[in-house]
């Protein structure tokens, strides 16, 4: 028997896990610093805007003001990052970069194990992003028909909070412990298994793991291991 057998719904998140954001974003923002003359390694800005947004959804969540959306936070995030820079392009700029956004792609193992894994789990995407964006990217970028599409939205709070995955569990009518939160980012293993979850981390590089208790069920470096390991 294995050990996921009592598992019935494999939770998504999109960002960073499915959906490649630096091979997505780096090279339209290399493009973009070099054509105005910027010297501006793409690399670089691309890892402090990930790290700013971040910070920018925990304050979100954290000074209860009003849920402003993932969008917002990365708006918020990359006009920090602009000026850390030492850039201004103003709101044009901001708008053209962000639009950026819209044309994610999947990393290229994620299809064909959604295929495998679709054959014995129900597959939710459930993601910090709007819902209007999470249905843009499912429908137009990953291109595949998610058993349900859930957006923190919903509960009005960035994962990891944990209203995010009781509602997630309640919402598919399952018991936390039926729900297996896949994620390459290791906040969200932690939030999940912290609710009862069960949990695979994608470790795509090799990073170190929260200093927690609250260990992931499984680690695997992509969704064909991912695949092997739960079927």
């Amino acid at each position: 028997m294995s050990s996921f057998d009592g598992v019935r719904a494999l939770t998504f998140d999109l960002f960073g896990t499915v959906l490649d954001l630096g091979g997505s974003l780096e090279p339209p923002l290399a493009r973009y610093f070099g054509e105005r003359g910027l010297d501006v390694d793409a690399g670089r800005f691309w890892a402090q805007w990930r790290a700013r947004q971040r910070i920018e959804q925990y304050q979100d969540t954290i000074l209860q003001l009003g849920h402003s959306g993932y969008l917002a936070t990365c708006q918020r995030a990359l006009r920090y990052t602009l000026k850390l820079n030492r850039l201004d392009d103003g709101d044009a700029g901001v708008a053209e970069i962000m639009a950026f956004w819209q044309d994610l792609n999947p990393f290229p193992e994620v299809l064909p194990a959604l295929e495998r894994l679709g054959e014995r789990y129900d597959l939710v995407a459930l993601s910090n992003g709007n819902a209007h964006f999470l249905d843009h990217l499912a429908t137009n970028r990953i291109r595949w028909d998610f058993d349900a599409v859930i957006s923190v939205g919903e509960v009005g709070a960035f994962k990891p909070h944990p209203a995010v995955y009781r509602h997630t569990a309640t919402s598919l009518g399952l018991e936390p412990a039926q729900c297996l939160m896949v994620s390459a980012n290791s906040f969200d293993v932690l939030g999940a298994r912290a609710c009862g979850f069960r949990a695979a981390f994608v470790n795509r590089g090799d990073l170190p793991y929260e200093d927690s208790p609250l260990r992931p069920d499984l680690t695997v470096p992509d969704f064909t291991a991912l695949a092997d390991a739960l079927l």
